[in-house]
């Protein structure tokens, strides 16, 4: 009974969004260029389940490049009208078109020189025939078997406006940087704004020795920076070779004096580098794929090295 009952209201929201993508036509249309057009921001008003479905709409638009924010009907009438500025467009939500608290707001968000873009589930609602645009979310039933709580019609008007908000980040030639700039905490935003040169070690920190210097010193070079490893660079400073920790690990398992063998003799040549501009995510595939820990950083290819990175660093900064 449980998994039958669950099941019947999934299939119920599915219809629902199904009938819902037939009815997107012109109007959607006119909606979107609206939006488009607008010289102020985007105000989505609600109450109840659809001001919730609203304030997600609103942070939608938001993260995804349309300036938007949510207004709470009933504080509107005692002050947060002010929000509202001529050349705004404001998303009025209601299910039966008839919410008192979104009517009773409608001529001042008028007087106010707004544009109006409605969004309801009765065409002949007063709501739907007051917008300068009307987007109907017609359901054939709700999924609760009473007929009482919003729940297809939520999920619909959900889904309508996941597709004004998409339909606007395409017009606008949204990109994953542009969305990156909105969410630096997130992981996507770290991915992509991020670069090398934003976590490498650089300077003093920086562990280089010459190709001739004994590994008597190059050892200390390696214990001092803390970071396993050392570069090898010739006499014009070009780096062209690398003693990681498992390069010692390995010469003395050949029997080699590591303490009076010289850096040049003990590296491993041709190590992997990459640009200080470069992603700092890019860094991360390249020791993925050739199993490694870290990166000497240039300013450009076969240039001197200006800085190392480290996988710790990647780490710590959330990208692994």
């Amino acid at each position: 009974m449980i998994i039958d009952e669950a099941k019947k209201v999934i299939r119920i929201e599915a219809e629902a969004l199904l009938a819902l993508a037939d009815t997107i036509d012109d109007t959607f249309r006119q909606a979107v260029e609206l939006i488009l057009t607008c010289r102020g921001r985007v105000v989505v008003t609600g109450m109840g389940k659809s001001g919730l479905i609203g304030q997600k709409i609103a942070s939608t638009f938001s993260s995804t490049g349309t300036p938007s924010s949510f207004l709470h009907p009933a504080e509107g009438v005692h002050g947060d009208l002010g929000m509202i500025m001529k050349g705004d467009v404001v998303i009025a939500i209601s299910n039966s078109g008839e919410t008192e608290e979104i009517l009773r707001i409608l001529p001042v968000i008028k007087r106010l020189g707004a544009h109006l873009i409605t969004v309801a589930g009765k065409p002949d609602s007063t709501l739907a025939r007051t917008g300068d645009v009307f987007l109907p979310v017609i359901i054939k039933e709700e999924a609760c078997p009473l007929g009482l709580a919003p729940t297809a019609s939520t999920t619909a008007t959900l889904a309508l406006g996941d597709a004004l908000a998409v339909a606007l980040l395409v017009e606008r030639g949204f990109r994953e940087e542009d969305f990156a700039l909105f969410h630096p905490g997130g992981a996507l935003g770290k991915k992509l704004l991020l670069r090398v040169e934003d976590l490498m070690h650089a300077g003093d920190a920086l562990p280089l020795v010459g190709e001739r210097v004994l590994m008597r010193e190059a050892l200390f070079v390696i214990t001092a920076k803390g970071l396993g490893v050392t570069g090898v660079t010739d006499a014009a400073g070009v780096l062209v070779g690398i003693i990681t920790d498992g390069d010692l690990r390995r010469a003395l398992e050949r029997g080699v004096d590591i303490i009076s063998a010289s850096a040049g003799e003990m590296m491993s040549k041709n190590p992997k580098r990459i640009l200080k501009s470069e992603l700092a995510a890019k860094a991360l595939n390249i020791m993925e794929e050739f199993s490694i820990t870290s990166l000497f950083v240039t300013i450009e290819a076969g240039g001197a090295p200006v800085g190392i990175i480290h996988l710790h660093d990647l780490l710590k900064a959330g990208l692994a």
